[in-house]
């Protein structure tokens, strides 16, 4: 069973037990109830920022859907270099979350890798929102953002801190992938 299919059982069974309507979902996700169920059923392949969402409204941490489990570690976690748990969605994006074992995180930080794609050079950027706000950093690589209508390029060492709740997404450019570090702080 693919990964996304697991993940649309987790999301469809955690909604049933909480007795939470797929309206509902569908509206916290900003999207047609159609829509909703077309991701529930494994039809779709998830993004991160619908799975926080959702996470969210459901009162789980995020890596219960991601995994089956719960984090256990209340003091600390170490991700030793290269590890993390590998999240890949949206479109060839490859994720690793840095801290997915520590409960009751207050943000979710990825290490991201943005793949270079030559077709998306000269085509409007994929948008998304979320609650809460987010901070990129970019460790290598060019990454072009655009945020509520603005678009910026970010070079290596470069940081942009937003309001995630305002449309935004990102390509990498310059001819090569690009690797940040995106940590999403989530709203009370």
């Amino acid at each position: 069973m693919s990964n996304t299919m697991e993940i649309a059982q987790r999301l469809k069974g955690l909604r049933e037990i909480e007795e939470i309507e797929p309206e509902e979902m569908a509206n916290v996700c900003s999207m047609s109830v159609d829509e909703y169920l077309s991701y529930e059923t494994g039809e779709r392949d998830f993004s991160v920022t619908m799975l926080c969402k959702c996470a969210d409204r459901l009162g789980i941490d995020v890596t219960a859907l991601f995994t089956g489990d719960t984090p256990k570690l209340s003091r600390y976690s170490i991700v030793r270099k290269g590890a993390g748990l590998s999240v890949e969605r949206r479109s060839g994006f490859t994720y690793k979350h840095l801290a997915y074992n520590l409960k009751g995180r207050i943000a979710e930080p990825f290490y991201v890798i943005a793949p270079y794609r030559e077709d998306e050079q000269n085509k409007p950027i994929q948008l998304s929102t979320h609650a809460g706000q987010e901070m990129d950093y970019i460790v290598e690589g060019s990454l072009k953002i655009s945020i509520d209508g603005k678009e910026e390029i970010l070079n290596e060492g470069d940081t942009v801190f937003y309001d995630s709740s305002k449309p935004h997404g990102m390509i990498a450019i310059g001819g090569k992938d690009c690797k940040f570090l995106a940590i999403i702080f989530k709203k009370d």
